[in-house]
């Protein structure tokens, strides 16, 4: 096309700090349609969120500066105009979706004000903006919208809440939306009900839709076309079914190489006698039934995966186990023992043995302590593992064992990148070297290639250390190339148990079925095949 809905010529963006200056993207050229889905795929530290914030000048200037480029729409250059002639065009003619919604949600008013205000200072009435704010709301699937108006984002799931940034965003019908990163961390149904709402909106509206990722399903599931970026340049463009089939660049070939999914599907182990079990155990918040009877087995060696949507209590079922909320009814057994008979100081030995890391290591390490102080806690806590003249040796052996340096022992968790933390996290887990570690969503939110790094990491340490580990994910593909045996769960109930190769090659309940369907490939021509076989079931 001669005019494209928004081009990006030569766009340059520079940070500058007291180490000198950082050079986030570098020349960067693109373009997007009307009706056109493009996708910009990259890591952390690619570039490709800082070029779409700088559209809608949300760069924090200083320490950033735009120092060079355009951003031409509707045939001017948007870095050339007024601040007020930019207020007329971002939010109106060019909306964004943000990647954390209840960062972007304002927690003291209530979701339909905050949508209804877009709408006011728009110039349209009270009256007006709150009838068309129920429209959105029933539009992008949330129940109730009348009464979903006056709840507070707090109310909502994350799933929810994304919904609720779409409804903000169309809600003065503009020509593009950007979305960046909509769906990280949301469960595989809810990821495919938002990817399918953008979808829909999208041919409803004529707007063209730019997303930014760092998933390879998402690209293969929406994208027309998709733009590579690396160190804060494109490395590759085309369309995506071209740049996943023909890769050119080294970059691309090492993020399609990353994708899980494609490995080999583990048969299980050998049954034996188990090293951890759970017999009926129930746990209720009020007359909410968060696990209802679970029962669960985890062998010596083994990977044991708990998969389901948000609500399912694939969490719950953890820390019941360790005791973090102590159960209404059931047994758990660990060493002959049930746990949850465990007089405190024996519970606080046991504790020695089953370990957990989170998902979000930002939130899980202290900031205020060093990596040393952290991983050496362990021992201040337990203080028959390890003397003390040996900790600091063993500090740089652990560091060492997760991929980083004895050196990085003296920074601070802020210094380290989102992969780096959870590495550090696995370290201060195996520091008292436990027989089980209890993995809770923990490489959900990294890069393509960070979360297979971290993937094959904790299958070298299982050999290395002996460990068993329950593994909590809603990424399938992960699954499918990391555990032995898979348990799903439903509504606080036990879906099926079996090993992975007989879930994910024949499951038995539709449950499993649907969540195996609603599960991204990487490959743009299968989920093409997929998208054509959903159309058709529903014809």
């Amino acid at each position: 096309m001669a005019d494209h809905l928004l081009e990006v010529r030569d766009l340059s963006v520079t940070f500058h700090t007291v180490r000198g200056p950082v050079h986030a993207v570098k020349n960067v050229s693109w373009h997007l349609d009307r009706g056109e889905v493009l996708a910009i795929l990259g890591e952390s530290g690619s570039g490709k969120s800082v070029s779409a914030s700088a559209i809608l000048d949300l760069i924090d200037c200083p320490p950033g500066e735009i120092a060079s480029g355009q951003v031409i729409f509707d045939g001017q250059d948007l870095l050339q105009l007024s601040e007020d002639a930019r207020r007329d065009i971002n939010g109106k003619r060019i909306a964004m979706i943000f990647q954390d919604p209840l960062g972007h949600l304002n927690p003291v008013y209530s979701v339909g004000w905050q949508i209804e205000e877009t709408m006011v200072i728009r110039g349209t009435s009270r009256a007006d903006a709150r009838a068309e704010t129920t429209n959105l709301l029933r539009k992008v699937g949330i129940p109730d919208p009348e009464a979903a108006g006056n709840k507070y984002p707090h109310q909502f799931s994350g799933g929810q809440r994304q919904r609720l940034m779409i409804a903000m965003a169309l809600a003065l019908r503009p020509d593009v939306l950007i979305a960046d990163e909509p769906t990280t961390a949301l469960d595989v149904t809810v990821q495919a009900q938002i990817l399918s709402l953008l979808e829909e909106l999208q041919e409803e509206t004529g707007m063209g839709l730019l997303i930014i990722t760092h998933d390879l399903g998402v690209v293969a599931e929406t994208a027309d076309r998709v733009v590579v970026m690396n160190a804060g340049e494109i490395v590759e463009t085309g369309t995506a079914l071209e740049v996943y089939r023909n890769p050119q660049h080294p970059y691309t070939k090492k993020l399609i190489a990353a994708a899980p999914g494609k490995g080999d599907m583990s048969n299980g182990i050998a049954e034996v006698e188990p090293l951890l079990s759970m017999r009926n155990v129930t746990k209720s918040y009020g007359a909410l039934k968060a696990i209802d009877s679970v029962n669960l087995d985890l062998m010596p060696g083994e990977t044991l995966a708990i998969v389901g949507e948000s609500g399912s209590g694939k969490s719950t079922t953890a820390k019941v186990l360790l005791r973090l909320e102590e159960p209404d009814h059931g047994e758990a057994f660990y060493g002959g023992r049930d746990i949850f008979q465990l007089s405190p100081s024996e519970l606080f030995k046991m504790r020695r043995d089953i370990q957990m890391v989170f998902q979000d290591p930002t939130q899980s390490l202290n900031p205020r302590m060093s990596v040393y102080q952290l991983i050496s806690e362990a021992w201040v806590i337990h203080s028959e593992i390890l003397p003390k003249d040996k900790w600091r040796t063993r500090v740089g052996e652990l560091l060492e064992q997760v991929g980083l340096e004895p050196d990085h022992a003296h920074r601070y968790p802020h210094q380290f990148s989102g992969g780096q933390r959870q590495r550090i996290a696995i370290a201060r887990a195996l520091a008292l070297e436990p027989k089980i570690i209890v993995c809770d969503e923990a490489v959900s939110a990294l890069d393509v290639s960070i979360q297979a790094q971290v993937i094959q990491l904790l299958d070298r340490l299982k050999d290395e250390f002996d460990l068993s580990y329950i593994f909590i994910a809603h990424d399938l593909p992960v699954v499918r190339d990391f555990a032995d045996r898979v348990m799903v769960m439903q509504g606080g109930k036990v879906v099926e148990t079996g090993p992975v190769r007989q879930i994910f090659g024949s499951p038995r309940e539709d449950y499993t079925r649907d969540l195996l369907a609603a599960s991204l490939d990487p490959d743009p021509g299968i989920q093409a095949e997929r998208r054509l076989a959903r159309l058709e079931k529903t014809e």
